[in-house]
């Protein structure tokens, strides 16, 4: 943080003005809350033409090269699973978010932290994820029976979570070399026996005709979208989506009050090569549709990445993790929209049951076959 007035500024603006509690934010508003008096101050909008714009990549790696301690967050790594999470100044000790095990925040100075861009403010409440959560819970068939009685007390235990993200643009230029393979076709002449009789017949027979080419596509790229954590499963960072980016704001420290928030794990240049991966496909796509023809074989590409511009975001997640049979499963619930993904045991009973069943029916279906077949 460049000013270094910020932080007091930012922690005052936390204190309610009419008890002197500290004020959280309050899922679905742009208010902050105090949980004492009710009070409730609105958060003032740094853009005003509500407009969300990228940044350019290079220079803001030269911005995080030098970017300097924080008074306003900690950071602190779990020793159990690695994540790394940022607290407000005031929280001395917690619990993992993602696996449960407990974090002390030793008194020392504050770390590198980098600001991000926007933010998604939470608009799903903690209550309205439990329910969330509870309804999904009811919804694994093949689950233990005792799952959903079991977790009822850990769904209250959901932790609201701003998880980082990086969003990319680029302009690419793609030179290719391919082959073009367009049909033709030609009359075959065969013999076959009907009603033992030779009979001689034509047919049409499809052949490709392939010929080198070569050429340039330009695709252009507007928010690649990739997970800068890495304390859940990159499958469940992707099944999050789609998030709410119409609902994203200038990022404000007052809306992470009263919540965590990860620290990147995945740096600006590893996520950008996992958006190249993401861009991969629409780029061949339009070389194939470039060569044209009936069929394409792409041989070789050679692709410059123009114009890159990055957004740094913070995304809200409602996450817990629980216990079953001494096995930690996570649960995640998208906070802007309430889609819940998540981990639980297998019922190995139901599991054995289902596949008796289908054995028994097949056993039945071959009875009855050969039942059919005795009678005739």
């Amino acid at each position: 943080m460049n000013d270094q007035s910020k932080p007091s500024a930012v922690n005052n603006s936390l204190n309610c003005n009419g008890c002197g509690a500290l004020l959280h934010f309050a899922p679905g508003t742009h208010n902050l809350q105090c949980d004492y008096c009710g009070a409730s101050n609105p958060i003032e909008q740094k853009n005003t033409d509500g407009l969300i714009y990228s940044f350019d990549y290079d220079q803001f790696l030269g911005e995080i090269a030098v970017a300097k301690p924080s008074d306003t967050f900690k950071q602190v790594s779990c020793k159990n699973c690695g994540s790394q999470t940022a607290l407000d100044s005031f929280v001395t000790s917690d619990k993992c978010p993602f696996c449960t095990a407990p974090l002390v925040l030793l008194p020392e100075g504050g770390q590198q932290y980098v600001e991000p861009h926007y933010i998604l403010p939470f608009a799903i409440t903690q209550q309205q994820g439990t329910e969330a959560f509870k309804k999904w819970i009811k919804s694994l068939w093949w689950s233990p029976n005792d799952l959903a009685k079991k977790l009822v007390s850990d769904a209250t235990g959901l932790k609201g979570v701003y998880l980082p993200h990086w969003a990319y643009d680029s302009d690419t230029v793609t030179d290719y070399t391919g082959e073009r393979g367009d049909y033709y076709y030609t009359t075959e002449t065969y013999t076959e026996t009907v009603d033992g009789k030779t009979q001689t017949r034509t047919r049409e027979v499809r052949h490709t005709r392939w010929s080198y080419t070569s050429g340039t596509v330009d695709v252009d790229f507007r928010d690649v979208i990739v997970p800068a954590s890495t304390s859940l499963p990159e499958k469940t960072l992707n099944q999050l989506t789609p998030w709410q980016f119409d609902m994203l704001v200038d990022f404000d420290e007052r809306y992470m009050s009263g919540f965590r928030s990860e620290t990147y794990r995945l740096n600006p240049e590893q996520g950008f090569q996992k958006a190249t991966v993401q861009m991969e496909p629409d780029i061949r796509s339009a070389i194939r549709d470039d060569i044209g023809g009936d069929e394409q074989r792409i041989d070789s590409t050679d692709t410059d990445y123009l114009n890159k511009g990055i957004k740094y975001l913070m995304l809200p997640v409602w996450v817990s993790a629980y216990r079953y049979n001494n096995k930690v499963y996570q649960f995640t619930v998208n906070a802007s929209t309430g889609e819940v993904i998540g981990q639980r045991p297998l019922s190995a009973i139901k599991i054995t049951l289902a596949v008796l069943f289908v054995i028994a029916l097949i056993i039945a279906i071959v009875i009855m076959v050969q039942n059919g077949q005795a009678q005739r």
